[in-house]
């Protein structure tokens, strides 16, 4: 899931985006509200991190102007202060959930959760493709009952499939919702995650789960819902 920051604490910012990052998500950064509002009109955010203190247009500014444009996007409020008045003010500047500083990540990354969990898109914490299941909560991948170690890059593009289990999931999309804003598009990167997949999902099972439609993307299917036209099971090592 591709998460937006928006803080201008350069200290905070940088805590925030590493620790976002170690939790799986793809995050991109703003520290402003200008920023802000462009980089969530043209980027397709799961959630936004958004401080009240920014600079040029305040975080209220943004969630109001996020609203007025009509974008649903879940909205995970910061700022110092902790008044009634100030809670509020933010929420009914349109944002989903409202945490004041000083807080701890733990905290922080079970509200983004919680705010993950009341879109109506988002399926359960586990996931189950056939034999595979994706426990998102744990980051924790097994298949057939056997535990498969995978990457935070690996796990994330696996359990983006698996939210996804039974469509093809295009480059573009891949793109926008595993990686964040520096990733080159046209480099191989998601051929070369995929197929570390294969080998360590597919690899010696007795049918594979990774699919593969040539010029279109890439799907998570079960063996009785196999890819739709021109969607061949992939070979180990193929893109």
């Amino acid at each position: 899931m591709r998460i937006l920051v928006a803080e201008d604490d350069a200290r905070l910012a940088d805590l925030l985006v590493r620790s976002l990052r170690e939790a799986g998500y793809a995050v991109d950064q703003t520290a402003d509200g200008d920023s802000a509002i462009v980089q969530a009109a043209v980027n397709p955010y799961d959630a936004i991190v958004l401080d009240v203190g920014l600079p040029r247009k305040t975080g209220l500014d943004v969630s109001l102007e996020i609203r007025r444009r009509g974008m649903h996007v879940p909205i995970l409020m910061l700022t110092a202060r902790d008044s009634l008045r100030d809670r509020v003010t933010g929420l009914d500047a349109g944002a989903d959930d409202y945490l004041t500083k000083p807080f701890e990540l733990d905290e922080l990354h079970a509200r983004l959760r919680a705010l993950l969990r009341r879109m109506p898109s988002t399926l359960p914490a586990l996931l189950t493709v056939a034999d595979l299941t994706v426990d998102s909560a744990a980051q924790r991948v097994a298949r057939a009952g056997r535990h498969i170690d995978l990457t935070t890059k690996e796990f994330v593009m696996l359990e983006y499939l698996a939210r996804h289990a039974g469509r093809v999931v295009g480059r573009a999309e891949l793109c926008e919702h595993v990686w964040d804003e520096n990733h080159d598009p046209f480099s191989n990167a998601i051929e070369v995650y995929i197929n570390r997949l294969r080998k360590k999902v597919d690899d010696g099972a007795p049918v594979a789960l990774i699919h593969t439609r040539r010029g279109a993307g890439y799907m998570l299917a079960a063996p009785d819902a196999p890819p739709a036209n021109e969607s061949v099971a992939a070979k180990p090592g193929a893109r």
